[in-house]
């Protein structure tokens, strides 16, 4: 496993993981619901920025390796999932958005390692489409954990919005991504 910058970011977006769900089990009186909203959002915004900071500077410095291609998507996950959890539970997510997302990223880790061994993995790269879905789901996310009112703007109810947006687009990038893998392997 190297250990180098990249790693290391990815590494600290695992640790927030407990950190953002914690804030909102804590006893009593330990933080109130507005700090807590407000430190889950941080912990959660800090660790999506580190998602797109790690890879960048993989590139940047040429410090790309299989374990850090291995770890990074799977952070990405875990981090999504217990968000995701965290926010069922607090009912600010429809468990179904939950299945849809986290089923989803299942199915297509499921797919994208059939096709790696298949030798057809540039089949289902990251799309367009599902860049825009993990910017949604991110952005809405953290709208979620904040939760409060920003300037009167519902932050909340925009969240809700753009968690249903990210289904959507959930869909639409297992739909694309299932599609080009029977391409490729119809070419076969």
């Amino acid at each position: 496993m190297p250990l180098n910058l990249p790693n290391l970011l990815t590494w600290l977006r695992i640790l927030f993981i407990p950190l953002m769900a914690g804030v909102f089990y804590l006893p009593d009186g330990w933080v109130t619901a507005r700090e807590a909203n407000l430190l889950a959002a941080a912990f959660f915004g800090v660790a999506a920025i580190t998602d797109w900071l790690d890879g960048w500077l993989a590139r940047k410095l040429g410090q790309t390796s299989a374990f850090g291609a291995f770890l990074d998507p799977v952070a990405d996950k875990l981090m999504v999932a217990a968000a995701l959890i965290v926010l069922i539970d607090l009912d600010r997510v429809a468990p179904l958005i939950g299945l849809i997302i986290i089923g989803r990223e299942i199915t297509i880790s499921a797919l994208r390692e059939w096709m790696a061994k298949a030798g057809k993995s540039a089949s289902v790269a990251v799309s367009f489409v599902g860049k825009l879905k993990t910017t949604a789901q991110m952005v809405s996310i953290v709208l979620l954990l904040y939760f409060n009112p920003v300037f009167n703007l519902p932050i909340g109810e925009i969240g809700t919005w753009l968690i249903w947006v990210a289904a959507l687009l959930t869909l639409w990038s297992m739909a694309y991504y299932l599609l080009m893998a029977s391409r490729a392997l119809q070419k076969t």
